[in-house]
């Protein structure tokens, strides 16, 4: 896009391009102090043009790329997320020393090319690196985070030889505001690419085409690994690498829901009792690093937000059973995995729902609710559901329409004014409903012919000789 264009962007306009002001949600703005500290302010969506307007140009500023329940940028309070990004550092590569913005620009836009990865809908110079941003035709809900992050790890991995920086994936993540200076460069942050629609907007992608492109194995081909050993059943620590392919797209999908679902229980329930909170808060945090939708460093943090949703004045967030979290959560980002009767497990807790069930009282009628946490009972009455539906849909009647229509059940010989018996020895005979017409039927036992008429549904019948 030419110069002109570019500069059109300003602060509003680029943030625009995913944050929509008529939704419902906040966002949050980071500010460098003077004395070189920062200061984070959260605010609704609908304020947003307001907000950056009155941002101050001459000093470091940082916007989130999400959009939140509520007014902080933890992750466990996601709403929304519009694009898909890499914060790439290209300073730090030896290649890229000395280039200009837009030499850097064209050598990111030559490695999407040869990675096979769409082109960015915008790149935006940060003053020392580039962030490349892939807009979204629609936001993705909460409810797909894991499969958002799973995008985001691959395009990081892709982006590695541009300086794609590995800590800066995750759905709180914030990146500078369009023209404001980065103090450690002097230079201003800036749009220097926008990649044209159809419409001369830049271009949106489908989430499910990006996923498509981007994922080794689409969701639905996921598979279970079920390999049984005849090993002696003990634990042991396996050392692993943090490019373990320990942390399964299914397993982190489902440490996601069932994070939603003990929310979802406290909701059914009015809340927790204080007794109850520390045992609410452990699960609810083992799950969410276990969906690798945050990781150690920020998991007191998340752990701050979940204790303030459990109680907005409980802060006792820092017990040794959180110490004892956050090792297994090192334990787990390192990519290490704990052998027990010759299968592998993560070093974060995996319980069964009948542990989980057992453990937070849950009843039939609150599991009804549930998308995960069930017994096994429950999920076979929703598999059973389920069945059922795809047959409707296949055009299949349900059994009481199937018994209705049956001759056993509609006793067809009454329309003959005959017995079961002789309705039978007359071949079974079933004139078209509601047509008027007469057949003769001979009944062997009696030695007689009975003519049956019809007339619109009703018998009337008479015998005659043999």
């Amino acid at each position: 896009m030419a110069l002109a264009q570019r500069e059109l962007f300003d602060g509003a306009d680029e943030a625009g391009a995913y944050h929509d002001p008529s939704r419902f949600g906040f966002f949050s703005v980071l500010v460098k102090n003077p004395d070189g500290g920062t200061f984070q302010s959260s605010h609704r969506l609908v304020d947003m043009p307001t907000v950056l307007g009155l941002v101050d140009k001459t000093r470091d500023s940082w916007l989130t790329q999400a959009e939140f329940i509520r007014p902080n940028r933890r992750v466990v309070n996601l709403a929304r997320v519009g694009l898909l990004f890499a914060d790439l550092d290209t300073y730090n590569m030896p290649w890229a020393q000395g280039r200009t913005p837009e030499q850097l620009t064209n050598s990111v836009l030559y490695l999407c090319h040869d990675q096979g990865l769409p082109t960015p809908s915008l790149l935006v110079f940060s003053g020392r690196g580039i962030q490349a941003k892939w807009l979204l035709e629609t936001p993705v809900p909460r409810q797909a985070l894991p499969r958002w992050n799973a995008c985001q790890r691959y395009l990081v991995e892709r982006l590695a030889d541009v300086g794609a920086d590995p800590a800066a994936k995750d759905a709180s993540r914030v990146l500078r505001i369009i023209q404001t200076v980065n103090s450690k460069s002097g230079e201003i942050c800036r749009v220097v690419h926008v990649e044209n629609g159809p419409d001369g907007q830049p271009v949106r992608y489908s989430f499910e085409y990006l996923a498509e492109i981007l994922l080794p194995v689409a969701r639905w081909q996921i598979e279970q690994e079920r390999r049984q050993r005849s090993e002696k059943r003990q634990l042991k620590l396996l050392q692993g690498t943090k490019n373990s392919e320990l942390r399964g797209f299914s397993g982190r999908k489902l440490a996601w829901d069932r994070l939603e679902d003990l929310r979802l229980l406290t909701k059914l329930r009015g809340g927790v009792q204080e007794g109850e909170r520390m045992k609410h808060l452990f699960w609810r945090l083992n799950f969410l690093l276990l969906s690798g939708a945050t990781h150690s460093g920020a998991m007191y943090h998340e752990a701050k937000a979940l204790a303030r949703e459990l109680s907005p004045n409980w802060n006792d967030y820092r017990s040794k059973e959180l110490m004892t979290l956050y090792a297994k959560a090192k334990q787990y980002e390192a990519g290490e995995k704990v052998e027990f009767g010759g299968r592998q497990y993560s070093p974060l807790y995996t319980p069964k729902n009948d542990t989980l069930i057992s453990l937070f009282q849950i009843t039939d009628e609150e599991q009804r609710k549930l998308r995960t946490v069930i017994s096994t009972a429950m999920a076979a009455e929703r598999h059973r559901e389920r069945q059922k539906a795809r047959r409707r849909a296949a055009g299949a009647i349900d059994r009481e329409t199937y018994e209705s229509q049956s001759l056993s059940r509609t006793k067809p010989w009454e329309a003959f004014g005959m017995s079961r018996a002789s309705w039978y020895r007359a071949g079974k005979p079933t004139p078209p409903a509601g047509e008027t017409g007469a057949c003769v039927l001979h009944d062997r036992q009696a030695g007689c012919s009975k003519s049956v008429r019809i007339t619109n549904g009703e018998a009337k019948s008479g015998d005659h000789n043999a």
